[in-house]
């Protein structure tokens, strides 16, 4: 049986060592929110394929029969939205369940010592089985429409991955933010609902340069879905190729996010437990 020994200095020294030591409480974590998530509703996993749904005929109707938005090439318009609107509500869900994943788990923060990383980590893990049910939207809407994607959508895990780490930055940062200012609980729902409109969900990013400029290209990529969605549309959809100066932009501001929020998840993290 194996214990774990807490001594002077030892939690810093050992920290990422103890989260490989501590991986079946993260499964265990994980998997608990995954069962209750559904638990007791009248139709069970279909919510998690029904947001995005109903989001995208929103947009199809909004953008492509109202507002006359072409798709890009012969893709249907409602297959590149539903190609953007999967990572986006990814993130959304992985933003909204990871920062209430330390005030969620207070009396298990206050009892025993483990990495609480694992808290948030498995909140972005829980969104992720939503998205991966969500891509079994994918091969219905194709049905429908008679069109099939080609082989860039082997590429796919690549930008999943790359979604899982631009959601996890974030999420770190506003989890550790929310145990101090419980004023997060309210800022992350309008961070989310805001965000929709101003990422490339509706819309191709290329359309910005079209009407705006390159500049203003760059800018808009500044936005780190922009990155996740143009791959994602470029994996799925078979696009023009991704306009490489914004996808690194994005990408790399995915990354410093990403090292920020644990940055200041592991300054903060020894505080929890007497704050929460």
């Amino acid at each position: 049986m194996s214990q774990t020994i807490i001594e002077a200095g030892r939690t810093e020294a050992h920290y990422w060592h103890d989260l490989w030591r501590f991986r079946e409480l993260f499964g265990f974590l994980a998997w608990r929110d995954v069962l209750v998530r559904y638990k007791q509703t009248a139709i069970g996993i279909i919510w998690a394929v029904l947001r995005p749904l109903l989001t995208t005929i929103i947009f199809v109707f909004a953008f492509e029969r109202v507002a006359g938005m072409k798709s890009e090439g012969d893709v249907p318009y409602a297959i590149l939205v539903l190609a953007a609107n999967i990572p986006w509500m990814f993130f959304a869900g992985a933003l909204s369940e990871s920062s209430q994943s330390l005030i969620g788990n207070s009396n298990l923060i206050s009892k025993i010592y483990f990495p609480r990383l694992i808290l948030p980590a498995s909140a972005v893990i829980v969104a992720l089985v939503d998205c991966l049910i969500c891509l079994g939207l994918l091969p219905l809407f194709m049905l429908w429409f008679g069109w099939w994607p080609s082989w860039r959508l082997v590429t796919l895990p690549a930008f999943i991955l790359l979604a899982l780490l631009t959601a996890l930055g974030p999420g770190l940062l506003v989890t550790a933010l929310n145990v101090k200012f419980r004023d997060f609980r309210y800022i992350v729902p309008f961070i989310v609902q805001f965000g929709l409109f101003l990422s490339p969900v509706g819309f191709p990013s290329s359309v910005i340069g079209e009407k705006f400029g390159s500049g203003w290209q760059m800018v808009y990529s500044l936005n780190p879905m922009v990155g996740v969605i143009d791959g994602f549309r470029w994996a799925i959809c078979g696009t023009a190729p991704i306009h490489l100066p914004s996808f690194l932009i994005s990408t790399g501001l995915s990354l410093v996010l990403l090292g920020v929020g644990v940055w200041y998840f592991r300054r903060t993290e020894r505080t929890f437990a007497d704050v929460i």
